[in-house]
């Protein structure tokens, strides 16, 4: 592969399609992840415990589509004080002050449910030492990871441009550097929050670092179509479906052997299983939505579009709602009530979380200090049509 061309960065509606598809993996985990435990002696436990393994797949995703979008966005441009300077900028007010946000709303419930004062000393210094660590609740971890590669960025991206062949060796040398904290921490350090460490992630970081840089030059390798279609693609994609089902066949059985039986497999394992799987599922659903945006009906297509816009603020608050559900609803004794349990929790998530971003972004002054930068709903913009878009508003990159 050669130098890397420059065209014009245009917006890629696709990446939209990949947001939603990761956001319904994380609300089906979170959903399914009690029932990993209370439901050992179905005879549905298998299903339960496919779904919560194989649906892993939202954060890692997330986190090779951050990498994506910024490098096809900033690659392009001059690297300068004033480009770094908006980059923080944005990030400072759409990522970190919701994160910052988020993290007093879930601490302040947490305490509330244990009766301890929120405004005592003790509890504010707690806050403040969960907040810098991600802690504060179970799924605010990605975004204190997300901090951690925006810190990152900037000095990848030189080295990028600087050298520009480098980009070549970046997938090899985020499985390197990645591997080499695994390890290190697996036999040395034992970090308790290992996944809340950017280097976990280096893989999907360099990867999508690569796509983006070069999707100009792949793009026929992701949206296959007849015109483009030849054996060489086929392969290629064919392998990728096929590694992915046995990583993740291989994933399941080895968690629900674990689960049920008290299986002990080496560290070692579960490492490699969740890393294959992790990238492959992020590679099938990047396919997937190129094929989704070409064949969907427009209403499904344009409903999982809007989706993806709203993920982000999805992310933050859908956990406060199962909160609610599993506070307001306990759960019930039978197990085929506790199907639909489950499902409702599901449901209640995505539908509660998705109105809530939906109208107060839209309706809400300031709205972007709960869930950052929402882009106003527009109609889905299929192959060779122009999509209007809205009056004041521009259309978001990716």
């Amino acid at each position: 592969m050669t130098q890397p061309a420059q065209p014009e960065r245009t917006h890629i509606p696709e990446l939209q399609l990949v947001r939603a598809l990761a956001i319904l993996g994380v609300l089906t985990v979170h959903a399914s992840a009690t029932a990993t435990i209370t439901m050992k002696e179905s005879a549905y436990y298998y299903f339960y415990n496919f779904i919560n393994t194989v649906m892993r797949f939202g954060t890692p995703t997330f986190i090779l589509l951050s990498s994506f979008v910024l490098f096809y966005s900033y690659y392009s441009r001059p690297l300068n004080g004033k480009l770094i300077a908006g980059f923080y900028k944005k990030r400072l007010l759409y990522i970190l002050i919701p994160y910052v946000v988020f993290s007093a709303i879930y601490f302040a419930y947490v305490k509330d449910l244990t009766g301890v004062p929120i405004w005592s000393l003790e509890s504010i210094g707690e806050f403040l030492s969960k907040l810098l660590m991600g802690e504060v609740y179970a799924h605010l971890y990605f975004v204190f990871i997300s901090i951690q590669f925006y810190l990152l960025f900037p000095i990848v991206l030189w080295a990028a441009k600087r050298w520009k062949n480098l980009a070549l060796w970046f997938v090899p040398l985020g499985f390197v550097l990645q591997w080499t904290f695994v390890l290190l921490n697996l036999h040395y350090w034992q970090l308790p929050n290992k996944g809340s460490w950017a280097p976990t992630y280096f893989s999907l970081f360099f990867l999508g670092a690569t796509l983006g840089i070069y999707y100009p030059k792949i793009k026929g390798w992701l949206a296959m179509t007849r015109d483009n279609l030849n054996v060489g693609r086929a392969v290629l994609w064919l392998m990728v479906w096929g590694a992915w089902i046995g990583a993740s066949a291989a994933h399941v059985t080895v968690w629900y052997n674990a689960r049920l039986y008290g299986t002990n497999y080496p560290a070692e394992l579960y490492e490699i299983l969740w890393n294959a799987q992790s990238v492959l599922a992020a590679l099938v659903l990047l396919h997937s939505a190129f094929f989704i945006y070409r064949h969907l009906p427009a209403g499904l297509s344009a409903m999982l579009y809007r989706l993806g816009q709203l993920s982000f603020g999805i992310y933050l608050v859908h956990l406060l709602y199962q909160a609610w559900f599993e506070r307001l609803l306990p759960a019930p004794t039978s197990a085929s009530a506790l199907h639909l349990y489950y499902l409702a929790s599901w449901a209640i998530m995505l539908a509660a979380s998705w109105l809530t971003v939906s109208l107060i972004s839209r309706f809400v002054p300031f709205a972007w200090i709960l869930f950052g930068k929402v882009p106003a709903a527009q109609k889905l913009q299929r192959s060779g049509a122009k999509a209007p878009v809205p009056a004041g508003k521009r259309t978001v990159a990716g």
